[in-house]
């Protein structure tokens, strides 16, 4: 519990300060996540890794209307976000939450994996929406760490529901943050190859 919620704690606030620093004309862009531009993974970002955090640790299914929002249509969107985090955040502080196991609807996991998952939306998706604006997304190599650890577990199963690509190569003296990106089958340099 304490790695998971630290991580999820230290990579919250960077995604609050990513968010904070996107531009209104950077919207339409390309992202790593071809399915989307990044207005609409910036959506999928804020909806899953903060409303759905929280819905998660209270047992709660994210709400219809939620679904169809488009978040950054409102001009404080980035602070909205903070705020929603901070709100996920503070359900998970209660060492109760952690306890048993958490419906997702199509399965009932252990919360602890469910926190795992979440995190890796917060954190992955966080590096795509950063790499798509021309920021960077800061990890610290503890929270690297729990996030390798969680992709070594999960990754394999990720990939056969095409939640994550193959990994892909990087050079042995990469940083864990980047070894982790990669192993989610992102490629570290995606940044330089679109702006090419």
């Amino acid at each position: 519990m304490n790695k998971i919620l630290s991580a999820l704690t230290e990579c919250a606030a960077e995604a609050a300060r990513v968010a904070r620093e996107i531009r209104p004309g950077q919207l339409s862009g390309p992202t790593p996540c071809t399915e989307f531009d990044t207005r609409a993974l910036i959506n999928h970002w804020v909806l899953y890794s903060s409303y759905g955090l929280e819905c998660r640790a209270l047992r709660q299914a994210i709400p219809d209307e939620l679904t169809d929002r488009d978040f950054t249509a409102v001009p404080d969107w980035a602070e909205e976000f903070a705020a929603q985090l901070d709100r996920a955040l503070h359900a998970w502080s209660d060492p109760a939450v952690w306890e048993g196991d958490i419906d997702l609807g199509w399965a009932t996991t252990p919360a602890a994996d469910v926190a795992g998952m979440l995190l890796l939306e917060l954190a992955l998706h966080g590096w795509d929406v950063a790499a798509a604006t021309g920021l960077r997304y800061r990890v610290s190599e503890s929270s690297a760490a729990t996030i390798q650890q969680i992709i070594d577990v999960s990754g394999k199963e990720y990939r056969e529901y095409e939640m994550f690509g193959a990994a892909v190569d990087v050079a042995d003296t990469a940083d864990p943050w980047t070894r982790a990106v990669a192993a989610s089958g992102r490629d570290p340099q995606w940044a330089s190859t679109i702006r090419s």
